[in-house]
């Protein structure tokens, strides 16, 4: 029953709520003792041939009156008891979502898509059964079990009562076993749910890879196991879940035929009448729901025990990257300063970075250029502490990036990231997404600045035109422009472009350039590219390998040095021929 003081957290801040849908509960059960007395002192009357129109007349009465109370109250409660669970739901749903916004790439390298929605669905969904059905079977098991025992112990006789409650022992044993094995089935069902559901998001995601290489029977068939195993894990579950109503219903058995075999013999010696164990019998019947619920309320909790092990273990992983100390909620404007000596991803040995040393004035542009693996992501993620940096510091106008808030130093940069993601909504919306109240004049014009306005207007709807999921409607390059346009919409002090014009061509990329330099003339911009064309009118370049700066300067001196530089340069200028050769052609 841990998972209940685990939960209590929740019980405290909906104490009203509970406190008063557990008396509900409670007083239905002390109503529900009415109708076995009042069908025993019929049954007495009648027995006696005492029964009056007058007094039959008045029972009905109580019985209606009761039944119609019993209705009332049992409707109170469920609207107060699911109803706070349900908000329990909705608050971790939030709390799991809000912990999921806070934390570093470095936990979903870690953790699969697919674990994560298992942990906001099916295990918050157990939770909310414990929160539930679980809260109230324990409370209606124990207060019915307690009151109907008592009142037979009390009422009626006390050594018939021990004697049909021999069997009880045996249940006791038998349901916390059952919990035990159901506890560690139900945690590998859970675990199997989050294996088919990464496979589901990942073919969907990319299925137009699969059907490019022709893989879709393969595909199936990895699906088919995993779903088969899903079917497996949750059959074991089955299994012991299956238990429990027999075995309870073997145990309720015993004690009707232990009741009604010595109950009888009581009534023959005289110790008790006839109506005595007529009501007896139906105090016995009500104590069946309370061994059932019993079974039942370890089935709910272990369940619920299991997923909530597993969402508190996720909200107990730390944040990696937080506010500071002092950290003060300002957006940082200036001049950009690197004085990075080493920088290792978590759990490396071989440093990604190293003697990374350079300043950029206020409204120069940089570019940052080199093979696939150099480091250039690298760099521009410390800039945006997706990671911090271990040994030396970044500033922004003379002050540590550590020194704002992440609120602070994020509402200064506009980032436009390798992996253009677009959401599941409008051109308009996708463009706004950072600042959600800007006008359509706006919006309009960063699509121009981002070149990519008049592809819009080609769309079906325009700027109302909704995109598919990860933008799966559009082509790579107007993927990238809508990207671009969002970052622009922000007019941020700093512009990061992360290889954000490889999928354009030299004429869109050069307007998009010349759209850059002419409004953001005061502004920052770091570019990182392969298409030396992109920097090519930057302020400073660095030339990276292998987490160094191997080479610096304009691209004018870094083409005279003759070095890397101007390999590449020329390497991509004969490449640039071909193509022109192969189009004329």
């Amino acid at each position: 029953m841990r998972v209940f003081l685990d939960l209590m957290w929740f019980f405290k801040m909906h104490k009203l709520r509970y406190l008063t849908g557990v008396t509900l509960l409670m007083l239905v059960a002390v109503l529900s003792l009415i109708p076995p007395h009042v069908v025993g002192v019929l049954v007495t009357a009648i027995q006696h041939h005492a029964l009056t129109r007058a007094e039959l007349l008045y029972w009905v009465v109580v019985l209606a009156g009761t039944a119609t109370v019993v209705y009332v109250l049992r409707y109170a409660w469920r609207i107060l008891l699911f109803g706070a669970a349900m908000q329990l739901s909705a608050l971790l749903r939030e709390k799991l979502y809000r912990h999921f916004t806070r934390l570093s790439p470095q936990f979903y390298h870690r953790n699969r898509i697919g674990d994560l929605m298992a942990h906001s669905t099916n295990d918050v969904q157990a939770i909310e059964a414990t929160a539930t059905d679980g809260v109230l079977t324990l409370v209606d098991s124990i207060t019915t079990g307690t009151v109907v025992i008592t009142t037979m112990v009390a009422t009626i006789s006390w050594q018939l009562t021990l004697i049909a409650l021999i069997p009880m022992p045996v249940m006791a044993f038998a349901t916390s076993y059952y919990g035990k094995l159901m506890h560690v089935r139900f945690h590998k069902a859970q675990a199997a749910f989050a294996d088919i559901t990464e496979k589901t998001q990942e073919s969907i995601a990319g299925v137009r890879v699969i059907k490019a290489f022709g893989q879709e029977d393969v595909e199936t068939e990895s699906f088919a196991s995993l779903s088969a195993d899903v079917v497996q894990k949750n059959v074991a579950v089955a299994r012991i879940d299956a238990l429990f109503d027999p075995t309870i219903s073997m145990v309720v058995g015993v004690s009707y035929l232990l009741s009604v075999g010595f109950g009888g013999l009581y009534v023959t010696r005289g110790a008790i009448t006839l109506g005595e164990l007529t009501t007896f019998v139906l105090y016995l019947g009500q104590l069946i729901w309370p061994m059932l619920a019993f079974g039942w309320l370890f089935n709910i909790v272990e369940r619920g025990r299991a997923s909530n092990d597993r969402v508190r273990t996720l909200l107990a992983v730390q944040e990696d990257i937080v506010n500071r100390p002092g950290a003060r909620d300002v957006v940082p404007s200036g001049d950009v300063e690197f004085k990075v000596s080493s920088f290792f991803y978590p759990e490396t040995t071989e440093a990604a970075l190293e003697n990374i040393f350079f300043a950029l004035k206020k409204g120069q542009t940089l570019g940052v250029v080199g093979r696939t693996g150099s480091g250039k992501t690298t760099l521009l993620k410390l800039l945006l502490r997706e990671f911090d940096v271990q040994d030396g510091d970044i500033a922004i106008g003379g002050q540590s990036i550590y020194a704002v808030t992440l609120e602070g130093l994020r509402g200064a940069i506009a980032y436009v990231p390798q992996d253009h993601y677009l959401f599941s909504a409008s051109v308009a919306n996708n463009i706004a997404f950072a600042r959600a109240t800007a006008t359509q004049d706006e919006i309009h014009h960063a699509a121009r600045l981002a070149a990519v306005h008049e592809d819009i207007l080609q769309f079906t709807e325009g700027y109302a035109t909704l995109v598919g999921e990860r933008g799966v409607t559009l082509s790579g390059g107007q993927k990238q422009r809508l990207s671009i346009a969002r970052a622009l919409l922000m007019d941020a002090e700093i512009l990061i472009l992360d290889d954000s014009l490889s999928a354009v061509d030299a004429r869109t990329e050069a307007q998009i350039l010349e759209s850059l330099r002419r409004e953001r003339q005061h502004r920052t911009t770091l570019i990182a590219t392969h298409r030396l064309s992109a920097v090519a009118e930057a302020d400073l370049i660095l030339v990276m390998d292998n987490g160094r700066v191997v080479e610096r300067g304009s691209h004018v001196q870094l083409l005279r040095q003759g070095g890397v530089y101007a390999a590449m340069y020329e390497r991509q200028q004969l490449e640039e021929m071909v193509e022109k050769g192969g189009v004329s052609a």
